[in-house]
């Protein structure tokens, strides 16, 4: 059983490890809320998005899209204009650490910026149903549910652990400028990921 544990430990690891429009807006929550408790809503809303990701896949709609080319190609063409219009709208935002001198998100706002950052975006959507769905075929019963608990596991250590280097980040950086930098480089990240998108919706065809 442990093999199973490591299995998923290590999957879910490293479809969560790159930098994403996911894991950027968790880090800047947590460099710029006044506390880290005021994180949370983001932190469990996306922790949440990925545990239901993760057991849509493992329960089987990994075969649906696999199966449906033309599902898989309409996440595509979603993917290029959600991840182009998050890199735009990482690129031009302005985080202030200062909370004199910013306005907080709202805990709505950042319920549904989350959720649209985990479930709007195919990438990740297709990340975890054709790789963390199709690992989960290979095993069944309770192996099968230590397996799915294993990668779930990850993703809400990995959210609560990003949010604290973020606000870490903002502790050390009160101007705020080197988050600044990383939304810059975040970006160019997203519109890569967004061009790579592209070149598999052409090819789809």
């Amino acid at each position: 059983m442990t093999n199973v544990i490591m299995h998923g430990i290590i999957l879910a690891f490293g479809l969560i490890l790159p930098l994403g429009v996911q894991n950027i807006f968790i880090f800047n929550q947590g460099a710029s809320q006044p506390s880290l408790i005021h994180a949370f809503p983001v932190i469990i809303t996306a922790a949440l998005c990925d545990t239901l990701l993760i057991l849509l896949a493992v329960l089987g709609v990994s075969a649906i899209v696999l199966t449906f080319s033309l599902l898989k190609t309409v996440l595509l063409g979603l993917g290029v204009i959600f991840l182009g219009y998050m890199g735009g709208v990482i690129w031009k935002s302005e985080t202030k650490l200062n909370e004199a001198n910013s306005e907080r998100i709202s805990t709505k706002k950042q319920v549904l910026f989350a959720i649209s950052v985990s479930v709007l975006n195919p990438h990740a959507i297709i990340d975890i149903i054709g790789v963390i769905g199709t690992n989960s075929l290979n095993y069944s019963g309770e192996a099968k549910w230590v397996f799915t608990f294993s990668t779930i596991l990850v993703s809400w250590i990995w959210f609560f652990g990003l949010a604290i280097g973020g606000k870490m980040l903002g502790n050390i950086d009160k101007t705020g400028r080197l988050i600044h930098i990383i939304n810059k480089i975040s970006a160019f990240i997203i519109w890569s990921i967004a061009l790579y998108l592209l070149k598999s919706f052409f090819e789809s065809f």
